[in-house]
């Protein structure tokens, strides 16, 4: 008897096998089929993790193989502060998706998924970026001297009108947070940041960039947020291995919009909306966070408040002849960002700043280019009801959240859209940024 034996197996060697025999006469072959089955393979990627006040939403791809027999569930499992102890949070999801209420403020999470079939559990995914759980308790400033003696300052990740952030690390943990540092030589500098302290008190939303603690000396104030590791939004689009559609596009503004209806909500109007200031939450995340609210105002409804600054082709037209703003100063600012993502054209772009204002106090634009011929009608609707030029007959963020083209359900096949004018729109935008902060330096 002839037998071929098989040892140390793996769904590799599944297949059909084939016996033949062979003779002067002739030959003949059998064939038997082999499946061989085990666990599944783990989840595809890190699992994605948006923290809010004291809990979690944390999703997750599939498995790339089912490892022969179909996946009956989900674990999630938690680590906290970095400790050894893995602790399953769901031991059998149906979904790809979970949300992890009741942790703990001020604590560090990571997260890994397993899959599982009737063999077993998949080895762990890789693992989450970190998380910290957002204390809503209010951020009052702390002794300098705690900031220096708990983080270790790393790289300068960016620079503003009004300090430097840099990325910094818990010398306990490793956690990385970022560290806006302000020299603060005036008065009136210090009340500018504890305005903006006292404004991200109040904004506590997952789209939105969290305050996580502040510190002050007398010459410098420090506050601590959020690292966001995903870069900007449009830098992310335009990537070789990003794919761009109106889909996307809507996914993204939907997104920002949630944020700012929150931020309206509390009567603050954000007044510097812009490409650099919406952030990835990760590299690989489709997750946005609206970022820097130092020139961020809370509105009081009795007393008209004018403003004279913002970003020249992004501000709004009542910013520009100094007439009262209100909330929906942001939704014109949303209008534009929305327009510029979907063709990577600007649209009161002109030769210098004076022709933009005038384009924008006409509100002077159109959709002729050919950019906007595989745009939808919906999309140029929902641009059309943001570029108005009287403030108080703009949708608002709620209003937005209702159009029927941020519903993503509405549009399951779009076509893929040309990134090339997004590209030199970027690299047009960061020379002007290059230049403003030689002049300011």
């Amino acid at each position: 008897m002839t037998c071929l034996l098989l040892e140390n197996i793996t769904t590799h060697d599944s297949g059909k096998y084939g016996v033949r025999v062979e003779n002067s006469y002739g030959s003949d072959i059998l064939y038997a089929s082999l499946s061989v089955e085990g666990p599944p393979d783990p989840p595809q990627g890190k699992p994605n993790v948006v923290a809010e006040a004291d809990c979690a939403v944390i999703t997750w791809s599939s498995s790339p193989y089912d490892g022969g027999s179909i996946i009956t569930g989900y674990a999630l499992e938690y680590n906290k502060n970095g400790d050894n102890d893995w602790i399953t949070a769901a031991d059998n999801c149906h979904t790809f998706n979970y949300t992890l209420n009741g942790l703990e403020s001020d604590s560090w999470y990571t997260f890994r998924v397993r899959a599982i079939n009737v063999h077993g559990p998949s080895l762990p995914s890789p693992i989450s970026d970190q998380i910290r759980s957002v204390d809503t308790a209010v951020v009052a400033f702390e002794p300098h001297t705690l900031f220096h003696s708990t983080y270790e300052i790393l790289e300068e990740i960016g620079k503003g009108r009004y300090g430097v952030v840099h990325k910094v690390a818990h010398k306990t943990t490793g956690c990385h947070s970022a560290a806006k540092i302000v020299r603060c030589r005036t008065a009136k500098d210090k009340k500018k940041v504890q305005d903006e302290i006292d404004i991200m008190n109040l904004i506590r939303h997952p789209k939105l960039l969290q305050l996580l603690a502040a510190y002050q000396s007398q010459r410098e104030m420090v506050l601590l947020m959020e690292y966001i590791s995903g870069g900007e939004l449009f830098e992310r689009v335009v990537a070789d291995d990003f794919t761009l559609t109106e889909r996307d596009c809507i996914l993204f503004m939907r997104q920002i919009c949630e944020g700012v209806a929150y931020m309206h909500q509390q009567n603050i109007v954000h007044l510097d909306l812009k490409p650099e200031n919406i952030m990835c939450s990760t590299r690989t995340s489709h997750e946005i966070k609206i970022i820097d609210f130092g020139l961020a105002q809370r509105l009081n409804p009795q007393i008209p408040i004018r403003v004279l600054f913002g970003t020249p082709e992004f501000v709004s037209p009542e910013i520009i002849n100094y007439e009262p703003i209100g909330t929906n100063s942001d939704m014109w600012s949303i209008g534009i960002i929305c327009y510029v993502l979907l063709s990577g054209l600007s649209p009161f772009m002109g030769d210098n700043d004076a022709e933009t204002f005038a384009n924008i106090t006409r509100a002077d634009y159109d959709f002729n280019d050919e950019a906007f011929d595989t745009v939808s009608q919906n999309a140029r609707d929902f641009i059309g009801a943001l570029l108005v030029k009287k403030k108080e007959n703009r949708l608002s963020a709620e209003e937005c959240l209702k159009h029927t083209w941020l519903d993503p359900e509405r549009h399951q096949t779009t076509v893929v859209l040309c990134k090339e004018k997004l590209k030199k729109f970027i690299i047009r935008r960061k020379w002007q940024e290059n230049y403003k902060l030689r002049r300011t330096a």
